[in-house]
């Protein structure tokens, strides 16, 4: 019987690793292939990407025909305005004329966008008023920007979100022209029209870089006889056709990050966590909430987009950190790396290559500090101390996890620093992690708060080959609880291969009816479409800013049509098992709440008199869909929802100085667990009643409210 199989490859700074995962099972094929990032080639790295996928083809037997999904992560776009591998850009504004005219030629003047203290976007403008947008007229607009060096264009009108008819028109000019174009409406749908104006320049810039290589690994692949369409990690943790793309390679900024958070998601149990993808040099940290990736706009420059990506903090704290010192101890570690430094970590050196090393104290590269700490042996050679030798050092790192070493190296190198500091091994180990958690513990703590987390109802989640040497000391200082899925170390190509195709549309609408919200679902359904999801596979959900007035579209959908079994793999028992060990609670203590041919939904005990309990709504695979320490729940006919969702929006207020704090819900319609918050009740039912509507008005919905405990 012929296999269904799922290719996914994560681009790494180092190295490039593609893995095979069973269509049917989600289990992994044999062994991943992993060669080295091919950053210098004349293709980049996209040889290294047909490289690794050929190889991962050929290892474990897998005919192209078998082949049903291939995507990849990449680094380019990152990578390109971090170095400035940027094309210089040349912006046409246009708009009506009078006051609108005057104020959207000063929006679409565009200075130089500053990528660092050296490299820099470089803008040219020019401004047509629609008037004079003729054909003609944009083409001597064009011949100006290409004279003063534009190599790409933006097209950027004033309410051009409304009517893009002239920014199509512009486009389709460059275009015969042989100009890669972005316009503006293109990227972005939201007003702001300086802020529209400049993500399409960030866009622009790349889109050379991008093309080339996007083009190469498309042909290569199609030469491996591969017929699927080839999909592009996004930023967002969703996948797009490569052919999608080429129009918006700005959205696969932080891929790689996003390919790690969707890896996690499928191999976590619980709804809420915090990640740390931990490598040799960096740690990438971010928030898991509801089952999805928190997503903000980036920062290019100083400047908020309209890039919607992973919101990830980077910080120079991972598995490969050195240390540093002097004599009062350990100063810090990172966030120059052993990789930066061109040396080996003592947890993973010969034992017979440590001879009698003694403590130098040195500079990685011009400008760093000189109290890097390396260990010279007798005969010359070197080595040095990170975190991840003081993590085995203590025996904190089991021998199933990639970052587990010889911890008699690690013992022997950080006793040479001891005997320099007048301490023990121990102590010096303790102040090395104490040092690595003191530098993420801000962020984590940002995170929390940022994201409304119960730390109680947390996971910590470690991703990347460092997780181990980091993730289980920082859960002993936080007492949240952690995790770090099987195969961690190539967690981001799995991620790659299960990701589900992601669109998100955005608007502006004061007062939204349900025909407006309507119309922004089928918009971000129809851009998931064109984005590679079947049309059956699509499911959108809806977010509402009541401050901002903007409703965010997220339509998710897979490439093929979903025919697996829902309904058969988590038992009662299991499942109680399950809710039970992730409360934290005993079995006897854990009881059925609800439950409906999909979900689960568990109890612990009450606190004192309130009505409300700690609760875990869990499918029937045993996943963990909503965590929270403080819910309610009913279950109810689907035309008597809005009774049982008014009931619970009372019962559950919490009623504080100035203000009243209203739940959050979850319905569980179907197969489906569907989330939502507002802070007016008209509006949660506009929301709700476009999805309960979707059922059939006898069938059970089950509802969950729940609030942050204010105790």
């Amino acid at each position: 019987m012929k296999r269904s199989v799922r290719m996914g490859i994560d681009v790494g700074g180092t190295h490039t690793k593609a893995v095979a995962i069973d269509n049917d099972t989600h289990k992994m094929i044999g062994e991943p292939s992993v060669v080295k990032t091919t950053h210098d080639d004349v293709h980049g790295v996209a040889a290294g990407v047909v490289e690794s996928f050929e190889a991962c083809l050929k290892q474990n037997g897998i005919s192209p025909d078998e082949v049903v999904f291939v995507a990849h992560s990449t680094t380019q776009a990152t990578n390109a305005l971090i170095e400035g591998d940027v094309a210089p850009v040349g912006v046409i504004g246009m708009s009506k004329g009078g006051i609108e005219g005057f104020l959207a030629k000063r929006q679409t003047r565009l200075d130089d966008i500053q990528l660092d203290e050296k490299k820099k976007i470089v803008i040219h403008n020019d401004y047509l008023p629609l008037k004079q947008a003729t054909e003609p007229n944009i083409k001597k607009s064009i011949e100006k920007l290409k004279g003063e060096g534009s190599k790409v264009l933006v097209a950027s009108m004033a309410f051009g979100v409304d009517e893009g008819g002239p920014e199509e028109t512009v486009a389709k000019v460059a275009k015969a022209e042989g100009m890669p174009v972005t316009a503006a409406s293109e990227i972005t749908k939201l007003y702001g029209l300086t802020r529209r104006t400049r993500t399409a320049a960030i866009n622009a810039s790349i889109l050379p870089k991008m093309l080339d290589t996007a083009n190469s690994t498309e042909d290569a692949v199609r030469k491996a006889g591969v017929k699927v369409p080839l999909m592009i990690m996004r930023g967002d943790g969703g996948v797009m056709e490569i052919s999608e793309m080429k129009k918006r390679p700005v959205l696969t900024m932080l891929s790689g990050p996003a390919a790690s958070v969707m890896g996690s998601l499928i191999y976590l149990r619980a709804s809420n966590g915090i990640y740390f993808e931990v490598g040799g040099t960096t740690s990438n940290i971010g928030v898991i909430k509801n089952g999805r990736p928190a997503i903000d706009y980036s920062i290019v420059g100083g400047h908020k987009t309209y890039i919607s990506s992973l919101d990830v903090r980077v910080v120079g704290d991972a598995g490969g950190s050195m240390i540093r010192a002097n004599k009062n101890g350990v100063v810090d570690v990172g966030p120059r790396s052993a990789h930066i430094a061109g040396l080996d970590y003592a947890a993973f050196i010969d034992p017979a290559k440590i001879k009698n090393p003694h403590i130098e104290f040195f500079s990685p590269m011009e400008g760093d500090p000189d109290d890097y700490v390396k260990l010279v042996n007798e005969d010359g050679t070197a080595f040095t101390i990170t975190n991840t030798c003081a993590a085995n050092a203590l025996g904190l790192i089991d021998e199933k996890y990639f970052s587990h070493g010889n911890r008699d190296n690690c013992r022997k190198a950080i006793q040479v620093v001891a005997d320099y500091l007048g301490s023990t091994v121990d102590e010096v180990a303790t102040q090395i992690m104490e040092k690595a958690f003191a530098k993420v513990e801000a962020i984590y703590n940002d995170l929390v708060e940022k994201y409304q987390l119960e730390k109680d109802q947390t996971t910590l989640v470690g991703v990347g080959g460092g997780a181990a040497a980091l993730v289980p000391y920082f859960s002993n200082k936080t007492g949240v609880k952690y995790s770090i899925p099987d195969d961690a170390e190539v967690i981001s190509s799995i991620g790659v291969a299960l990701s589900m195709v992601r669109d998100v549309v955005e608007r502006i609408v004061p007062n939204p009816s349900k025909d407006d919200i309507r119309s922004i679902k089928n918009e971000a359904t129809n851009k998931a479409v064109e984005s590679g999801a079947t049309p059956e596979s699509v499911e959108v959900h809806v977010e509402i800013d009541q401050q901002t007035s903007k409703i965010t579209a997220i339509a998710t959908g897979s490439t093929e049509v979903k025919t697996a079994d829902l309904t058969a793999n988590a038992d009662e028992g299991e499942a109680l098992k399950i809710a039970a060990e992730d409360m934290r609670l005993t079995e006897d203590q854990t009881k059925l709440v609800q439950k409906d041919n999909y979900f689960y939904i568990f109890g612990g005990p009450h606190n004192g008199d309130d009505p409300a309990q700690p609760m875990r709504i869990i499918d029937k695979k045993g996943f963990i869909k909503v965590q929270r320490k403080r819910a309610m729940c009913l279950k109810v006919k689907a035309k008597d929802y809005v009774t049982a969702l008014k009931k619970l929006w009372d019962d559950m207020a919490v009623y504080q100085a100035e203000n009243v704090a209203h739940p959050d819900f979850y319905l569980c319609l179907g197969a489906r667990v569907m989330d939502f918050s507002s802070t007016d009740f008209e509006q949660l039912e506009l929301l709700t009643d476009l999805e309960v509507s979707s059922v059939e008005p006898d069938d059970e919905v089950l509802i969950v409210a729940a609030n942050i405990d204010q105790t």
